[in-house]
């Protein structure tokens, strides 16, 4: 029968100096999730007594994140980074600190790296469910590698009991060429982990307290040591540089669209499709091609994403279709249409069959059910009621230089286009507004807001004044301006018509 932990400590303590970054390497993100974000919602599943963080190196960013993301995480701190060993050490005498040691008949400890987002809940239970089977004082996860890299060997007697683990450091060309490699994942009873911690030397190439060696002491104090693998050998792998940052992300990449491939979901394209770890997605929906999808954005099923498609937070309900779209924070209803070349910022809502078209942008605009913008517009601030349709080139002029202003449209307005609507305004339902207008006064439902000037023809202009433009050679007009004079340039045209 599988434990429930008694502590669940998380080293996070280290500079990372191969991401040669300001930013803490544990607060690096991948899918929409930090690196230690990772590891703490994996391992929540094992269900902790008690999780412990230890925490050094850019400490201040990453116990505000554990406040803000994971508030029941406590955290333990390691001024100087003096080794693995050290680090749990740490953790268990701040324990003792703040008046919560772990008491005799406690489950283990489980140990784990901050910087290894690709363990999943299910390896980690199989984990403690082995080292419950065995009887053993530890149980290390391991994997199987044809490369071991910079990971640590583990070495096993003629029996195939596991002995010790040898950082690569320290390790010879013998043991270097051994397969199996250390996680930096464990599970220890807790009195002999906390015996073997207090018996660490810094005797060994980097001078520091290794984890790894209680192993050899609790073996060489006659306690069984036990080892078992990952099923998948990247669930292992640490990150140390951006190299390592972005093989991570591709490997849960192609973990996350699989698990929704194998949900029913169609994507088209996996290897273009970006999808986050809090992204959900129902069934028969389809994900086209460059499309990425982030944060808390849901997709309901037979609705249509992509291609070129990015969404971030952003509810797509039913057999809606989305494509070629930027849209962040908004809302698309069942059977919407939007784009393609489309922006829709915060705040936006399509209800019901609405549709937003090319290079339309919008933000905290509501659309109403059958409207349509279908192209070349700006939405912002406003409501459009059912059935009404923005003419091409239209602008919600919601600004005035202070203060953002609303505009509210009625049901079945026709909005002519080229139009500007200066906020705060009001359109009734059923009113039309002319082709090129202005509008700055509410317009009574049912009426024709007109806001342009009467249109002027000016005869034999392109003859006086475009003498050499091949225009001119097309007019039958004859040339009236008189020679010699110096005549200014559109100086017979009304002034709101000059250019």
């Amino acid at each position: 029968m599988t434990q429930r932990p008694s502590a669940l400590v998380v080293l996070a303590a280290g500079e990372g100096t191969r991401m040669k970054s300001t930013l803490p390497k544990v607060l690096h993100r991948i899918l929409g999730r930090t690196l230690l974000g990772h590891v703490l919602v994996a391992s929540s599943a094992t269900d902790p007594q008690r999780t412990i963080v230890v925490v050094g190196h850019g400490r201040d960013a990453v116990t505000a994140f554990l406040a803000d993301e994971f508030p029941t995480a406590r955290t333990a701190i390691q001024d100087e980074q003096r080794g693995t060993g050290h680090a749990v050490r740490i953790a268990l005498e701040t324990l003792v600190t703040t008046g919560d040691s772990i008491a005799g008949g406690e489950g283990p400890v489980v140990v784990l790296a901050g910087d290894a987002p690709l363990i999943t809940s299910a390896t980690l239970l199989r984990l403690l469910a082995a080292h419950a089977a065995s009887g053993a004082a530890a149980t290390v996860l391991s994997a199987v590698l044809d490369q071991g890299g910079d990971l640590g060997r583990i070495v096993r007697d003629a029996d195939g009991q596991v002995i010790a683990i040898v950082e690569k450091k320290d390790a010879d060309a013998t043991i270097l060429a051994g397969c199996e490699v250390n996680s930096g994942i464990y599970a220890f009873d807790p009195e002999p982990l906390r015996t073997a911690l207090a018996r660490l030397t810094t005797d060994n190439a980097a001078g520091e307290e290794y984890l790894t060696d209680v192993l050899a002491l609790l073996h060489s104090d006659g306690l069984l040591v036990d080892a078992i693998a990952a099923a998948a050998p990247e669930e292992v792998l640490g990150v140390n540089d951006r190299v390592q940052l972005a093989e991570a992300r591709s490997l849960l990449r192609d973990r996350v669209v699989e698990h929704w491939m194998r949900q029913g979901v169609t994507i088209v394209d996996p290897r273009t499709t970006w999808i986050g770890v809090q992204v959900e997605l129902a069934a028969d929906c389809t994900i086209h091609q460059n499309t990425q999808l982030h944060g808390r954005t849901r997709i309901a099923a037979f609705a249509s994403i992509g291609p070129d498609t990015t969404l971030r937070d952003v509810v797509v309900e039913e057999r809606a279709d989305v494509r070629r779209t930027e849209a962040t924070g908004a809302q698309i209803g069942p059977g919407a249409s939007v784009g393609p070349f489309s922006y829709l910022r915060p705040g936006t809502v399509l209800a019901a069959g609405a549709k937003v078209g090319a290079y339309v942008e919008t933000k905290n605009a509501v659309i109403g059910e059958g409207s349509k913008v279908p192209h070349l517009s700006y939405v912002g601030d406003a409501e459009i009621g059912r059935g009404s349709n923005i003419g091409a080139a239209t602008i919600f002029a919601n600004y005035d230089g202070v203060t953002k202003h609303r505009t509210v449209i009625g049901d079945h307005v026709r909005v002519g286009s080229d139009t500007i609507l200066v906020a705060p305004l009001s359109i009734g339902d059923g009113a039309y507004t002319a082709a090129g207008s202005v509008i700055d006064q509410d317009v009574p439902a049912g009426a024709l807001g007109v806001g342009r000037a009467r249109q002027r023809n000016v005869d034999g202009w392109v003859a006086r004044r475009r003498t050499k433009s091949p225009s001119s050679q097309d007019t039958d007009q004859p040339d009236h301006s008189i020679p010699g004079t110096d005549q200014v340039a559109g100086s017979d045209l009304p002034g709101e018509l000059h250019t």
